[in-house]
């Protein structure tokens, strides 16, 4: 299997998608310094430079080749060291006391409102598309609607938080349904990427996401909005019916 070469693209791109990046680590921190109890809140620093670690670890990997140079590797490289390891950590994360606590205490206003980074995500997979590195089906022309995840999310944390018109049921059915449309795109992301696995987009596969710094979406970017939704999902099942 020929892995397509990274087309040269325009400094916009990947700029925006770099700073997308930061803003999403950003969101993290500005998360784990509202949560509600001061154990959480002490944690600030060391998670801070535990997602560094791990961005670090995922650029240089993405760098030297390890994701994009062995498309017909099985499982997919790009599965076993970077997304495999998060979707554990997540799963660590609820089946683990401490961590149930620690999301437990994360405050669910700033969780809603980070689901607005999915609007620069979209416009980022749309240039990709535009310059041959992303299928057309992992666009908002294609079969990817997560950008209605983004544009709503700071109306519903508007609505229930400041104005109090939205009852949690329907806050909790808003991240059911935006829950999907996230694994929908994850789907036709990881079935349309150069590997055992390819399904789709044979055409134009999706390359992007295994050279830097796009490979910090599968493997930063989407960890981070999943957990941001399991954890919302977790605190209104646990709300007492009122």
């Amino acid at each position: 299997m020929l892995l397509p070469p990274m087309p040269l693209l325009p400094a916009y791109i990947t700029s925006l998608f770099v700073l997308t990046t930061l803003l999403t680590f950003i969101g993290c921190v500005w998360i784990i310094h509202r949560a509600s109890t001061a154990a959480t809140r002490s944690k600030l620093y060391k998670i801070a430079l535990g997602i560094w670690v791990w961005l670090t670890i995922q650029a240089f990997l993405a760098m030297k080749g390890v994701y994009h140079a062995h498309p017909a590797a099985m499982p997919p490289r790009i599965m076993l060291f970077g997304i495999l390891p998060a979707l554990l950590f997540i799963a660590f994360l609820f089946v683990s006391p401490a961590g149930r606590q620690l999301l437990d205490s994360l405050p669910l206003q700033p969780i809603t409102y980070l689901h607005t980074i999915r609007i620069p995500v979209e416009i980022c997979l749309y240039a990709l598309f535009l310059h041959g590195t992303v299928p057309a089906l992992m666009t908002f022309e294609g079969r990817n609607f997560d950008i209605i995840a983004g544009i709503t999310a700071p109306i519903v944390a508007y609505f229930y938080f400041s104005r109090k018109q939205l009852s949690p049921r329907l806050l909790l059915w808003w991240n059911f349904l935006c829950l999907a449309l996230l694994i929908n795109i994850v789907i036709n992301a990881l079935l349309s990427t150069p590997s055992p696995i390819q399904r789709f987009a044979f055409d134009q596969p999706n390359i992007a996401m295994l050279y830097f710094p796009f490979a910090c979406l599968p493997v930063f970017i989407v960890p981070v909005v999943l957990l941001a939704h399991l954890t919302a999902i977790r605190q209104l099942l646990r709300r007492p019916a009122s």
